[in-house]
């Protein structure tokens, strides 16, 4: 039997989302003798990959070293991200992967009872190199481990009714008012549901014909994606960029502070977006966004703990900084749905804050097993940054499932911050779709 005809998932550089890029110009522009590893996390190791899928992986990671940035796109990037500085566009024209020297991929299986090994078991993934160069791995990666997955393993599923799903969400959000962009690329089913996905709410936002599209919808994280559709590339930094730049200096003390003087001397203040508070706790992080920085910032993206409790931290922040109501903004993106939308939407704005959000998964990965009946769930995949120059990278988030790194280093930075361990009750990673 022939084998199988090779057809490559990620066919530009700009599927990816847009903060691996204004990432990538950072690190290039101030940290370019700097030499990292990446790991990756599987946080539902109950979902086993195959030798299949593994063996289909690795081909398609060979691939993303014989993509270019064209011209075209180059342009793109230059007239639509306008704070991108002319010295990473120039650095764009010759960029390319190495996946072959970067990317190691094995895969481990426990051994039947006759010895013998299993079909099923576990993959690791590490990259290797120089920051400026493999950041841009971290969004395909993790999109073709879930491809990979949901291609050869679980496998009972259709992609039909996705563009009406879609649309169905984008017009229950549009209706109670929820200001949201999609999120989804990192943990997609696939790229085709990803752009029927944005077919879907492109559909919905376009219903209403006395307007071109509905301003609610921000736009989306997937570069290519916005490209395709005409919507606007969202996104901003990652907390790869605290841990980073943490790791790097060895200041854990002031890494918050050296990160947002860092990225405004790279973007300018007038595009520094949204601050991501909790890579080394919120509370810490407070202690640095004050003026000029908070005023900098359009606002603050939550990405993990209690959303309601975070609010209302946030809101207080401000209230104490002397900002009035309603001029403050606020990101939500974690593990959303409509229902969560819209109680956060109401907190948000009770506490004086002006709510918006990001939604990656609810709408890239909802299905159903036709066998069962019963939800198909995502994985729940990481890759995170975990040593700069031979010094380990570490987060410590507002809810300890998320914190990544050696235990030794989150225990001596946690003890020299002053770090308060938080509980929710949500917060099991382990669980976080299977309601």
């Amino acid at each position: 039997m022939a084998s199988e005809e090779f057809v490559p998932v990620i066919t530009s550089l700009l599927d990816t989302d847009l903060y691996k890029i204004t990432m990538q110009a950072a690190v290039l522009g101030n940290f370019s003798d700097a030499q990292v590893e990446y790991g990756f996390t599987n946080r539902t190791p109950e979902k086993k990959f195959t030798r299949a899928s593994l063996e289909w992986l690795q081909k398609q990671v060979r691939h993303l070293g014989t993509l270019r940035f064209s011209p075209t796109e180059i342009e793109y990037l230059r007239t639509t991200v306008k704070c991108l500085p002319e010295t990473y566009l120039k650095f764009l024209e010759t960029f390319k992967l190495v996946p072959e020297e970067e990317v190691d991929i094995k895969f481990f299986s426990d051994n039947n009872e006759d010895g013998t090994a299993a079909e099923e078991g576990h993959i690791v993934i590490n990259v290797k190199g120089s920051w400026a160069q493999t950041i841009l791995y971290e969004i395909p990666l993790l999109a073709l481990v879930s491809e990979g997955y949901f291609k050869f393993v679980d496998t009972n599923w259709t992609l039909d009714g996705q563009v009406d799903l879609a649309a169905h969400k984008a017009a229950q959000l549009f209706e109670a008012g929820c200001t949201f962009s999609e999120f989804g690329t990192r943990r997609r089913r696939s790229f085709a549901t990803q752009d029927l996905v944005i077919q879907g709410i492109v559909r919905a936002a376009t219903a209403n014909h006395t307007q071109p599209k509905n301003p609610l919808l921000i736009g989306t994280s997937n570069v290519l994606l916005a490209q395709r559709y005409g919507l606007t590339p969202i996104g901003t930094v990652a907390h790869e960029w605290m841990m980073g730049i943490a790791a790097y200096t060895q200041d854990y003390v002031n890494a918050n502070r050296i990160s947002m003087d860092t990225w405004i001397k790279t973007v300018g203040p007038d595009a520094a977006g949204f601050a991501l508070t909790d890579t080394f706790g919120t509370e810490d992080f407070l202690k640095a966004f004050v003026p000029p920085y908070s005023d900098y910032y359009l606002g603050v993206r939550q990405d993990s703990g209690d959303p309601l409790v975070y609010t209302k931290l946030i809101a207080n922040h401000y209230e104490k900084l002397g900002y009035a109501r309603g001029t403050k903004k606020i990101i939500f993106s974690d593990s959303l749905d409509i229902n969560k939308c819209k109680i956060y939407k109401a907190a948000a704005e009770a506490a004086g804050l002006v709510p918006s959000f990001g939604i990656g998964t609810f709408f890239t990965n909802d299905f159903i097993n036709l066998r069962t009946g019963t939800k198909s769930t995502p994985l729940n995949i990481v890759i995170k940054i975990a040593a700069v120059n031979g010094h380990p990278a570490i987060k410590i988030s507002d809810n300890a499932s998320k914190n990544t790194g050696d235990p030794a280093t989150v225990r001596a930075v946690k003890a020299e911050l002053g770090y308060t361990e938080r509980e929710w009750s949500e917060a099991d990673e382990s669980k976080r779709w299977d309601a």
